[in-house]
């Protein structure tokens, strides 16, 4: 039997428990055509990159597929059938990957991240441009562009002063 790798996009307003019914569902036909799925991870609802059928973001889930081709032809079959699906995507792996999928480790990353306290969000005063003294907003302007760091500015050597008191 061949190994696969199989996400498919839910629609957003499909509830969590749909989308497991949707999941068990695909995981009963594998089953039921002497395949075994391994693991299944539901990766949330996420934000697409680009509309997709009036959708801008998706459940996602991924199922690790031990099974043969004509089992994965018939969830494809099932998923283009289903209004649920918004698409999805099998591929033909060697081996599959053992533990947490590299969207979950950076879940966890995150989930850390925002724990320890870290990130701009967190951050009094709001996100990066925010924290600044005398950056692009507010602050001291000293005529044209922004300066950072580099002080006030000094007249040049080779420039005429001019005063202006009368003299």
């Amino acid at each position: 039997m061949a190994l696969y790798e199989h996400v498919f996009l839910a629609r957003q307003d499909a509830s969590t428990q749909q989308v497991e019914e949707l999941t068990a569902q695909m995981t009963g036909i594998v089953e039921g055509l002497g395949g075994k799925v391994t693991k299944t991870e539901n990766w949330g609802v996420r934000s697409l990159t680009y509309r997709m059928n009036k959708n801008r973001k998706a459940h996602f889930v991924l199922l690790n597929i031990d099974a043969p081709s004509a089992a994965i032809a018939e969830i494809e079959r099932q998923e283009r059938i289903s209004e649920d699906v918004i698409r999805y995507l099998s591929v033909r792996v060697e081996e599959l990957e053992e533990g947490p999928s590299a969207m979950m480790r950076k879940a966890d990353r995150d989930r850390e991240r925002d724990d320890r306290g870290g990130g701009f969000r967190d951050r009094e005063g709001g996100g990066f441009r925010g924290d600044r003294e005398g950056g692009f907003r507010g602050g001291d302007r000293d005529g044209g562009g922004f300066r950072g760091d580099r002080g006030p500015r000094r007249p040049r050597e080779d420039a005429e002063t001019t005063t202006t008191d009368g003299e």
